[in-house]
């Protein structure tokens, strides 16, 4: 077919207007691309691609934890988790929490209960009490899905999110960022309340990097239990710390 002016014109075109379509297309393609990754792998400082996933898994993985002592009633969180340790083998669900949410039930233990969310509470139990690292291990007879442990040694700036009981509010969720550590806390900006402690602080792959513990008044930041704390009583570490390369 002989080419009129009209379709040689709009042929010129096509050939000036293709390299910048093409060029668009993969600028466009490459962070498209990367955000449908669901867990960005080695890299720590960005967001999980799928924050509403992440939730729902954390929170089904969430209790509520109940010291209902006479005349000293007490309510933090817990997350559960799968240990190896021979001390934990007969238990369907191992719970990790603070020393300070369940202290007022040591030996009370008929006024210790947990709950998911917005679940009826049932009975628990202390099995492990760590007082220097504020870590308790309590169980009950209740099977939940089981948060992993992060193979990640947390950086300032990574991706932080918390989940528990703030102020009593079940199913609370925040996000921060890892602020600094030292050998056996997390320092995270990620807001916290009366009721978190004990709740699990999770990295943008949804695994557990410490165990809410304490908030600051003065500054800026709020405190958790690292994993390497965990190796004191808790599980059995290879080395000193959790995290010992």
């Amino acid at each position: 077919m002989t080419q009129t002016p009209a379709h040689k014109f709009i042929a010129a075109i096509v050939i000036v207007a293709a390299p910048f379509a093409m060029g668009a297309f993969f600028l466009t393609w490459g962070p498209s691309h990367q955000y449908e990754l669901s867990n960005p792998v080695k890299d720590g400082y960005v967001q999980p691609r799928d924050i509403a996933t992440m939730v729902d898994k954390t929170l089904r993985s969430t209790v509520t934890v109940y010291c209902d002592a006479p005349k000293k009633e007490s309510l933090g969180s817990a997350w559960a988790v799968t240990l190896d340790e021979d001390a934990y083998a007969e238990y369907d669900s191992v719970f990790i929490t603070n020393y300070h949410v369940v202290d007022d039930c040591i030996g009370k233990e008929k006024y210790l209960k947990i709950a998911r969310l917005y679940a009826k509470a049932i009975p628990a139990k202390i099995i492990t009490l760590d007082k220097k690292n504020d870590l308790a291990v309590i169980v009950a007879d209740i099977r939940i899905p089981t948060l992993k442990l992060s193979e990640n040694l947390p950086y300032p700036g990574y991706w932080t999110m918390v989940a528990g009981s703030a102020d009593g509010y079940e199913g609370s969720i925040a996000f921060g960022s890892v602020l600094n550590m030292n050998d056996k806390q997390v320092l995270i900006t990620a807001n916290a309340s009366h009721g978190n402690s004990g709740g699990p602080v999770i990295d943008n792959e949804g695994r557990v990097i410490g165990t809410l513990t304490s908030g600051s008044t003065k500054e800026q930041y709020n405190v958790a239990t690292s994993l390497d704390a965990m190796c004191a009583k808790i599980i059995s570490c290879d080395g000193k710390f959790y995290w010992d390369e």
